[in-house]
């Protein structure tokens, strides 16, 4: 891979320094301050924009996000309680790192209700994948373009897909709540071209067995897909040793 193949690997970023957060806008909507503000900071720790480590400052955050500091406080405490910030004693507030074991559980839950939802959908004769052919070309022009970002978000959205063709798209969103720690990790191991055309050609055999209402093959294919990431751990581990615990 030539070094503008190279996918964007996060510095250890610091709220206030380069931290990219989106400020937070009134939408007229009755949501709390706060809970906007906690979905900006999931959405940034998930993306790595804020970076596993990264040191945390309510001052800093509410002048990016535009707001005062007590609905950033809420939204903190919110997250040390979810386990995505920690609180050092004399060292400060920081982006909790990314667990192999937890990345694993993750991987458990979104094998088993991927697989359970591809069985679903394999069952109805009229399931249209005309919305995965088209995330399919999207991932084909992401790869072109080197997008990494693009690709990302159209994986993503190819796999919501699978599950709404299964009539429970919910199961979707319980397991993006379970696997924040999953993601981080495959964001970085944000692909190369070659491995893109890997995992696009994977899609494409997923998209075919569901078309075809071949389910041993859908099994196996979303089984291995679910794994990559994990199987990347250890050496994403020795090359960002500061990113990881346990």
């Amino acid at each position: 891979m030539n070094p503008s193949q190279q996918p964007r690997i996060p510095e250890r970023t610091s709220a206030g320094h380069d931290a990219e957060l989106s400020p937070i806008t009134r939408d007229g909507a009755r949501t709390r301050t706060s809970d906007r503000v906690y979905e900006e900071l999931v959405t940034a720790i998930r993306e790595l924009r804020l970076a596993p480590g990264a040191s945390l400052s309510e001052t800093d955050l509410a002048r990016q996000l535009h707001v005062s500091r007590t609905p950033v406080r809420e939204a903190l405490a919110r997250l040390v309680d979810a386990g995505l910030v920690r609180v050092v004693p004399q060292v400060g507030t920081r982006v909790g790192l990314i667990s192999l074991r937890d990345v694993e559980e993750a991987r458990f839950v979104r094998e088993s209700l991927e697989v359970a939802a591809f069985e679903v959908a394999c069952a109805d004769p009229t399931v249209d994948v005309t919305v995965l052919r088209e995330l399919l070309e999207r991932q084909e022009h992401s790869c072109r373009t080197e997008d990494y970002d693009a690709f990302f978000f159209a994986d993503e959205a190819l796999h919501c897909e699978i599950f709404s063709l299964s009539g429970y798209p919910g199961a979707w969103q319980a397991v993006q709540r379970m696997k924040l720690q999953l993601d981080r990790l495959r964001r970085l191991a944000l692909p190369g071209a070659a491995t893109m055309r890997e995992l696009i050609d994977e899609h494409r055999l997923i998209v075919d067995a569901l078309e075809n209402a071949d389910l041993p093959a859908g099994r196996a294919l979303i089984s291995r897909h679910a794994r990559r990431a994990l199987e990347r751990g250890p050496a994403l581990r020795t090359e960002f040793p500061g990113y990881f615990t346990d």
